[in-house]
C-alpha cells in the first residue's frame, strides 16, 4: 500500500498533516520507591552513626557526561522508538531539582547506559579513549544523517514512513550534552546575591551500605525508630528485629572535586547522595517532609486558609554541583495542611454553615466525603489513649439509624448504645453521618464528635480560590525581607553545630553567594511608520501605547457583542463597544466602529443556544456582501464559572470565531489603560502584529535573521492532583513569520494521562484507502511556516518546559523534517526553559536605586552564566521581567542539544529580546513568549473537553491563563467511559489556529 502526501512546493511532495491524538503512557517520574532497603552512610575510620536514605528519596541524580561540546552520534543505535525498545529518559541535572508542579520533582538514576555514553575526550589522559565516544563535528553528523536518507526516494512513497522510523537512534548511548561555549560578555557588570550556601567537604571517603530489616517494615517512621535503637545499641521494647548491613559502594569524594572542577565526565552520584542524606538526616526527624521542603508550624506563624486548612510556612533545600563548587540552595517555602481540628468543627468550616441541628444533604455528605477521605483522624472519648485511624468515607445512614453484630448469633446493637454502655459516652449530633474507617469488609464506625484530625497531614487536594488568594498573601515578600528569612532560616538550622554533618567533616557557609552577573540591554522595539513614534526603547522592562500605533494592524470589518452580566445594561454596553473599537482605530487597526448587530444579553446558562443564534443571525446580515464576521466581544459577569469555558470552546471549536472576553468590572471602568490592552490581544487574535523587534526588521539577529528560523515553544499541562480521569493537555506553537518571529500559530493535542512526552509531534498513521499517511503537530506547524512565508526552515530553535523529553522529541522533530522531503534536515537547537526552581537572585545592595527596580527586584534583563550554574553544560539564570510583586524568580535556560553553535552572548540576548514581544502587554515577561504562548494554549484546551459528571475539577500546573477566573465544579474528559483510551480533542477551525486564539 502506497503513502499518500499532497504536493506542497518547497517541500518534496508535500504533506499531510493528520489531527492531534491520544497515545500511550510514558515513562514514570523517577521516584525512588518505597521499600525495605536503605543505604547507610559512614565516615571512613570513624564511628558508625546509623545514617540510611529513608524511601522517600531525596535527591534528583545529577547527569553524566557534561564535558561535550556537541552531542553526536556515537555510532548505530540499537533501538528506535516505534520498534518496541524501552524509552531511556534524559535526567534533568540535580542542582536544578523541581520540575512544573508535580513534575519531576524526586530522585531519578541515570541509566548506566547514559552515563557511558556520556564520557567524553575530556577525561583525564591516563583514562583510555575505549572509554569515550568519538568526537564528531555537528557538521559531520549532519553528513551522517544526511547519507541515511539518500536512499529515501521521493517519488517513490512506498516505504518513506516507515523507513523514516528508522533513520533517527534514539538511544541515550548516542547522545551527549552540549559544553557551554564560554560565558557570554554582553551587558552592564554587577554583582547579585544568590540564595546558594558554598559547602566545603572533608577530605575523606565515604562508605554507602545497604541495611535490610527482618520482619520487613514497610512504615518510614518505624524504619528510622529501629535504627536510632541499633545505634544506642538497644532493642526494641515490643518486637526484636534482625538488621543486616552489607557494604554497597564507596562514594569517592575526590572523584566529585574532579567533577566541579571540570576534569571529570560523569557526576558521582553516590558521593551527592551521600551528602544530600547527611544534611537532610537532622532536619527530617524535627519536622515534617514534603518533596524537598520541610515544615513545622514552629517555622513561622500559621495562617487559616478557611475551610479547616492552614498554611505552614517551611524551607526547600537541595545540594547540587556548582561552578563555585558543591552549593546548597536554601529557600523559603510554605503549603497547606489540615488543621488539627474536632470532626465535626472541621466539617462546619468546609460547608460554611451550621450543622449541630440538621441532617445533612447527599451534597454536602459528597463533598465531606471527598475532603476527608485519607485523612488520620484520632478519638478523643477514651481518655489518653488516642487511637489513630485513617478515614475511608462516610456512612450512608445517620449514626442513630447504625446497628452492628456483637455474636454470631447476629444480635444488633446500636452504635448510640455501644459508645453509652463501653465508654458512658452519649453521642450528641445522632442525625449526623459516623466516619467509617477499616476496610469494606470489616468496617468501624466512629461519630464525628469523637474524632479529631491529627496534625500535620499536608492538603494535596485542589484549593479553591479563596485559599489560593491567601496563600499567595502570606507567602508573597519583598526580596529583602525573603533575604532577611533565608538568611534568618540557615541560622536558626544551625549546620555548623548539626551532629550529622559535624561527624561527616562538612561545612556550610552561613552567608549568600555572591556572584559577577551583566545586565542585558533592552532590545529596540519597531512600531509602525504612520505612528508619531516609529520605534521605542522600553525602560525598566515596560513601555506603553502612548503615540504609537501596531507595526501590523490587523482588520475587523464585522464583529457582534453579547452581554452575559446581568448588571451592565444595553447602554453601557453599546458605549463600551464604541469606546473599544476607537481605541483599535487608533492604536492601528482597521476596525469598523459598529457592530453588524446590536449589543445584546443573553443569560449564562443559555451560552451555546445564544451564541449560536447570534453567529446565524450576523452571518444572514453579511450572507448578500459574502463577508465574514471576524470577532465576537463577550462580557462576562465578575464571577462567571464554566461560561469563560463554554463561550471558547463554542467560538473556537463549533463556529470557527475568535472572541475577546471582559468582566464587567473593565466594562464599568473602562480606562485607556484597559482599552488598549483590550487591543493589544484582539489585534493578534485577527493576524496582526503588536511589536517586533528592530534587529529583526534590520537582520541583525545572529543565527535567526540571516536564513529562514523558525522557533517552536512546547509544553503539557496535567489535570489537578487527586483528578484521575482526565488526559493532559499538549500544545505546541511555531512562530510564522520571519525575520521578525513574532506571531506564533499554535495545535494542541489530549494524550495519556499525566504523561509528560509530546505524543503527537509526529505521528504515523495508517488510511485503508489512502496508505501510510505522516502527520503530527511539528509537521503541520512546519507546512504553515512555508505557507506563510514562502521558505522552508533552514533552523529550528525549541523552547520547551520539561527536562525528560530530549530524546523522544528530537526524534519527532527530525523524523517530521524528514517527511516532508528527503535530504531535509535543518539545524536544531533544543532549550528547556524552567520557572519552577528554587533560585533566587537578589540586589548586592538593596538601598542602591540603579540596581533595583520599583518592587526591589533586580533589574530585567539581569543574567547569570557562572558560579550557581552547572560545572560543565551550557544553562543560565536570566531575569527578563520588572518585579511586581513579591520576589521575581529567574527563568533557567539550559541547551541540551545545539547544531547551531550559539554562543553565549548570542543565545542569551535572543531569548530576553524575545521576551520583549509578548503579544499580551507592554512589558517584558518572565519566560521566552513562545513557552508561554504554548503553555496558554494547553490551558485553553482544556475547555475544549467534553464535560464530565465529576465534580473535583482539573487545573493545569500553572496560573490560570487567558481568561477570567473559574469556579465552576465541572471537569471536563475525553476519556471514553470505562475505558483507558484517549479520545482526541475535537479539532480547530483553520480560522482559528492560524492565529493566536490563546492571548
Amino acid at each position: 500500500m502506497g503513502s499518500w502526501r499532497p504536493k506542497l512546493p518547497g517541500f518534496g511532495e508535500g504533506s499531510q498533516a493528520a489531527e492531534p491524538g491520544g497515545g500511550g503512557r510514558g515513562p514514570g517520574r523517577g521516584f525512588r520507591g518505597r521499600g525495605g532497603s536503605y543505604h547507610q552512610q559512614l565516615p571512613q575510620g570513624g564511628r558508625g552513626t546509623g545514617y540510611y536514605q529513608h524511601g522517600q528519596g531525596s535527591m534528583l541524580q545529577p547527569r553524566g557526561g557534561m564535558m561535550s561540546q556537541r552531542w553526536q552520534p556515537a555510532g548505530p543505535a540499537e533501538g528506535y522508538l516505534g520498534q518496541g525498545q524501552a524509552y531511556r529518559e534524559v535526567q534533568p541535572p540535580h542542582y536544578y531539582g523541581g520540575g512544573r508542579g508535580g513534575r519531576g520533582a524526586g530522585p531519578s538514576a541515570i541509566a548506566p547506559e547514559l552515563r557511558q555514553a556520556m564520557e567524553t575526550s575530556h577525561e583525564p589522559d591516563n583514562i583510555s579513549p575505549e572509554t569515550g565516544s568519538p568526537d564528531l563535528s555537528p557538521r559531520a553528523s549532519t553528513v551522517e544523517v544526511t547519507d541515511q536518507l539518500k536512499d529515501l526516494s521521493v517519488q517513490d512513497e512506498s516505504n518513506m514512513c516507515q523507513d523514516i522510523v528508522q533513520a533517527f537512534p534514539v538511544s541515550s548511548n548516542a547522545y551527549k550534552f552540549p559544553h557551554r561555549p564560554g560565558s557570554g560578555s554582553i551587558g552592564t557588570r554587577c554583582l547579585v546575591k544568590a540564595n546558594h550556601f558554598f559547602a566545603e567537604l572533608p577530605d575523606k571517603d565515604l562508605h554507602q551500605y545497604d541495611v535490610s530489616i527482618t520482619p520487613e517494615v514497610t512504615s518510614r517512621i518505624v524504619n528510622r525508630s529501629v535504627m536510632e535503637e541499633l545505634v544506642k545499641l538497644h532493642k526494641m521494647r515490643k518486637k526484636t528485629y534482625k538488621v543486616v548491613i552489607k557494604f554497597a559502594a564507596r562514594a569517592d569524594l575526590r572523584r566529585l572535586d574532579q567533577f566541579l572542577a571540570g576534569r571529570q565526565a560523569e557526576a558521582p552520584q553516590e558521593a551527592l547522595q551521600v551528602l544530600d542524606i547527611v544534611l537532610r538526616e537532622l532536619p527530617t526527624a524535627r519536622y515534617a517532609i514534603f518533596g524537598r521542603s520541610f515544615f513545622s508550624p514552629d517555622l513561622g506563624r500559621r495562617r487559616s486558609l478557611g475551610e479547616g486548612i492552614e498554611c505552614w510556612r517551611g524551607f526547600y533545600q537541595s545540594i547540587r554541583p556548582t561552578q563555585m563548587g558543591l552549593s546548597l540552595n536554601i529557600d523559603m517555602s510554605a503549603t497547606a495542611f489540615f488543621e488539627p481540628l474536632p470532626v465535626i468543627d472541621f466539617v462546619a468550616q468546609l460547608l460554611n454553615t451550621d450543622i449541630h441541628s440538621r441532617p445533612l444533604s447527599d451534597a454536602e455528605r459528597v463533598k465531606i466525603k471527598k475532603a476527608l477521605r485519607g485523612v488520620k483522624v484520632e478519638v478523643t472519648h477514651r481518655g489518653n489513649m488516642r487511637r489513630k485511624y485513617r478515614i475511608a468515607g462516610l456512612t450512608s445512614l445517620a449514626t442513630r439509624e447504625l446497628t452492628f453484630p456483637v455474636d454470631q448469633g447476629g444480635t444488633l446493637k446500636s452504635v448510640v448504645q455501644y459508645f453509652q454502655e463501653t465508654y458512658g459516652f452519649a453521642i450528641q449530633h445522632t442525625y449526623l453521618p459516623c466516619l467509617q474507617v477499616g476496610n469494606q469488609q470489616h468496617p468501624n464506625y466512629l461519630p464525628m464528635e469523637v474524632c479529631k484530625i491529627v496534625e500535620g497531614q499536608r492538603y494535596s487536594k485542589r484549593l479553591n480560590q479563596g485559599q489560593i488568594r491567601a496563600l499567595l498573601e502570606e507567602t508573597c515578600q519583598r526580596p529583602h525581607d525573603r533575604e532577611r528569612d533565608i538568611i534568618q532560616m540557615v541560622n536558626h538550622n544551625s549546620y555548623h553545630e548539626d551532629p550529622y554533618a559535624k561527624e561527616f567533616g562538612i561545612k556550610i557557609s552561613e552567608r549568600l553567594a555572591s556572584i559577577e552577573a551583566r545586565i542585558l540591554p533592552a532590545p529596540r522595539l519597531k512600531y509602525n511608520e504612520t505612528g508619531r513614534e516609529k520605534d521605542c526603547l522600553p525602560r525598566v522592562g515596560q513601555w506603553n501605547m502612548m503615540n504609537k500605533k501596531m507595526v501590523n494592524g490587523g482588520r475587523v470589518r464585522s464583529w457582534i457583542c453579547v452581554n452575559f452580566a446581568r448588571n451592565v445594561q444595553e447602554s453601557v454596553a453599546v458605549g463600551f463597544c464604541r469606546e473599544l473599537a476607537r481605541m483599535c482605530q487608533a492604536s492601528g487597526m482597521d476596525f469598523a466602529l459598529e457592530t453588524v448587530l446590536p449589543p445584546i444579553y443573553a443569560h449564562p446558562d443559555k451560552v451555546e443556544r445564544a451564541l449560536k443564534a447570534r453567529f446565524h443571525d450576523a452571518m444572514n446580515m453579511l450572507g448578500p456582501q459574502r463577508r465574514e464576521l471576524d470577532l465576537l466581544i463577550g462580557i462576562l459577569p465578575d464571577n462567571n464559572g464554566s461560561l469563560y469555558g463554554d463561550l471558547k470552546r463554542i467560538c473556537e471549536i463549533d463556529l470557527g470565531l475568535v472572541s475577546q472576553c471582559c468582566c464587567a468590572k473593565q466594562v464599568f471602568k473602562m480606562n485607556k489603560q484597559i482599552l488598549a490592552n483590550l487591543a493589544l490581544k484582539i489585534n493578534v487574535k485577527v493576524g496582526g502584529r503588536n511589536t517586533v523587534l528592530a534587529d529583526a526588521v534590520s537582520r541583525r539577529i545572529p543565527l535567526v535573521t540571516d536564513r529562514p528560523t523558525i522557533i517552536f515553544g512546547a509544553d503539557v499541562t496535567h489535570p489537578h492532583p487527586g483528578e484521575d480521569s482526565s488526559p493532559s493537555i499538549a500544545a505546541v506553537v511555531a512562530s510564522q513569520d520571519w525575520p521578525e518571529v513574532t506571531k506564533y500559530a499554535g495545535l494542541v493535542s489530549a494524550q495519556s494521562h499525566r504523561q509528560e512526552l509530546i505524543e503527537d509531534l509526529y505521528k504515523v498513521t495508517h488510511d485503508p484507502q489512502k496508505g501510510t499517511i505522516c502527520g503530527g503537530m511539528i509537521r503541520e506547524l512546519l507546512i504553515s511556516f512555508k505557507r506563510s512565508t514562502g521558505q522552508k526552515p533552514q533552523r529550528i530553535l525549541f523552547y520547551r518546559q520539561f527536562y525528560q523529553v530530549l530524546l523522544h522529541e528530537l526524534d519527532a522533530i527530525r523524523k517530521a523534517c524528514a517527511s516532508l522531503e528527503a535530504n531535509y534536515q535543518p539545524q536544531v537547537t533544543f532549550i528547556v526553559v524552567q520557572k519552577r526552581h528554587h533560585t533566587r537572585l537578589f540586589a548586592h545592595n538593596h538601598n542602591d536605586q540603579n540596581s533595583v527596580d520599583r518592587s526591589g527586584n533586580i533589574l530585567p534583563g539581569t543574567v547569570v552564566d557562572s558560579k550557581i550554574c552547572h560545572p560543565t553544560e551550557f544553562d543560565f539564570f536570566l531575569c527578563s521581567h520588572a518585579g511586581i510583586k513579591g520576589t521575581s524568580r529567574p527563568a533557567h535556560y539550559h541547551v541540551l542539544w545545539d547544531e547551531n553553535n550559539f554562543t553565549a552572548d548570542a543565545l542569551q540576548t535572543l531569548t530576553n529580546n524575545l521576551c520583549y514581544t509578548y503579544a499580551r502587554c507592554t512589558r517584558s515577561v518572565s519566560i521566552v513568549p513562545p513557552a508561554y504562548y504554548a503553555h496558554l494554549a494547553a490551558f485553553r484546551a482544556r475547555f475544549y473537553m467534553e464535560p464530565d459528571s465529576s465534580d473535583s475539577g482539573s487545573l493545569a500546573s500553572g496560573a490560570r491563563g487567558g481568561g477570567a477566573p473559574s469556579n465552576s465544579s465541572t471537569s471536563r474528559s475525553t476519556r471514553a467511559a470505562n475505558a483507558g483510551v484517549v479520545r482526541p480533542l475535537p479539532a480547530l477551525k483553520d480560522s482559528v489556529k492560524n492565529v493566536m486564539f490563546y492571548c
